[in-house]
């Protein structure tokens, strides 16, 4: 029976197939714990300290950009907070200035216009074919840095300076009053878009199809939400707004909201480096759509931009959204570079100075990984689930 056994067992492919990872998984796992318990060995030994400890202790050094309150007192942990929020906001408003400038160049790319398309096609070949870090260095210390000094700045006017400390600009402060106005305009817009929605969907069973039965509702609702409009800036915008404008003072500029040199390179040099390759994406995916659809638009009566937008578009997007998760993930990573021109993003404040100064490399360096592991896990999944929706119903 038992020879019995063996036999089929030697025989059956899925099983053979399930013992041999079990026996994989079985020698990786007893490799990273003798990895482990080696690293903690030689950490004793060197007397280094282990564990998560250091982060309730004091950073004792000062952050130029923070999106947090912050002081010299604040823990370690705090600066670790600091450094995530820098990053995650360069990462996302370069994500977003990337796929707008990206679509624009690469749909310039395929103008039929001369001129346009070869400045969209010299546009990709030189930023796509310069390093990041180059490009960075360029817009920082050749750009940023040869700005006039803050006595001579700039000033298209608005309360808006720029110098070479960086672009001082009105900062808006949201009185508590200003949630509970902004949380009624949610509201009542929500309202209006489901109505509209179910008057939409009722249509097309003949259920207020008529004007004199749709039209009312509809101006009601409008009315309604125009009438909150009206309050919210005839006695709401006054007393829940405040504004701070950055003045000249002898020697610098105070006040306002100031966007540092550093927060500016990296994020001109993100965004143009980023769109170069999402423009080729772009390209790629329209020309991946059918001829016969620019035909039937056209046979339609229809203009160009609105077969591009309407019918082409929504068909590329299934060719472009998969390596376009790609470029979003390399933006997120590429952002570590902030670390040469002193930009206080996770890598240059964790990595950094926090690493330096406690000496404990290895849960500094194992919490920063697996931060950017878990951002790019995130947003491929995002991407993953978008790409779902938007993709082609298939028979």
């Amino acid at each position: 029976m038992t020879g019995m056994t063996i036999h089929n067992f030697i025989h059956d492919e899925r099983k053979r197939g399930m013992a041999l990872q079990i026996v994989v998984l079985a020698v990786v796992l007893w490799l990273g714990y003798q990895a482990f318990a080696n690293a903690l060995a030689a950490l004793e030994r060197n007397n280094i300290a282990t564990g998560f400890g250091f982060l309730d202790e004091t950073a004792g050094f000062a952050i130029n950009q923070t999106l947090i309150p912050y002081s010299e007192q604040s823990s370690y942990g705090r600066a670790f907070l600091v450094g995530l929020l820098n990053t995650l906001l360069v990462a996302a408003i370069g994500i977003l200035l990337a796929t707008v400038v990206g679509f624009v160049i690469g749909v310039a790319r395929l103008s039929k216009n001369w001129l346009i398309a070869k400045i969209a096609a010299a546009y990709i070949e030189i930023f796509r074919n310069v390093p990041l870090l180059l490009q960075l260095f360029f817009w920082y210390f050749a750009v940023l840095r040869a700005l006039p000094h803050p006595r001579a700045s700039l000033s298209p006017g608005g309360g808006i300076y720029l110098n070479n400390r960086g672009l001082y600009v009105p900062d808006v402060t949201l009185l508590p009053g200003f949630w509970l106005w902004f949380g009624l305009l949610l509201i009542t817009g929500g309202l209006v878009w489901l109505l509209w929605r179910r008057l939409k969907n009722a249509s097309g069973s003949g259920v207020f199809s008529s004007a004199w039965g749709r039209w009312p509702l509809l101006l009601a609702a409008g009315g309604s939400y125009g009438l909150l409009l009206y309050f919210l800036v005839r006695w709401g915008a006054g007393p829940l707004i405040e504004l701070e404008f950055p003045h000249k003072t002898r020697f610098n500029l105070v006040g306002g909201l100031r966007l540092t040199p550093e927060f500016a390179a990296l994020l001109l040099a993100l965004t143009i480096y980023t769109a170069a390759y999402i423009a080729e994406i772009v390209r790629a995916g329209i020309q991946a759509v059918d001829l016969g659809q620019w035909e039937a638009g056209r046979a339609l009566g229809l203009p160009g931009p609105v077969i591009l937008r309407q019918i082409i578009l929504p068909q590329a997007l299934r060719v472009i959204i998969p390596p376009l998760t790609s470029q979003y993930l390399n933006l997120t990573k590429n952002s570590s570079l902030a670390v040469a021109i002193a930009y206080p993003d996770l890598v240059s404040v964790f990595a950094g100075i926090v690493l330096n100064q406690t000496g404990q490399a290895v849960e500094v360096l194992a919490l920063t990984m697996a931060v950017y592991l878990s951002l790019s896990l995130l947003t491929a999944a995002f991407m993953n689930w978008f790409n779902h929706r938007m993709a082609l119903p298939t028979r």
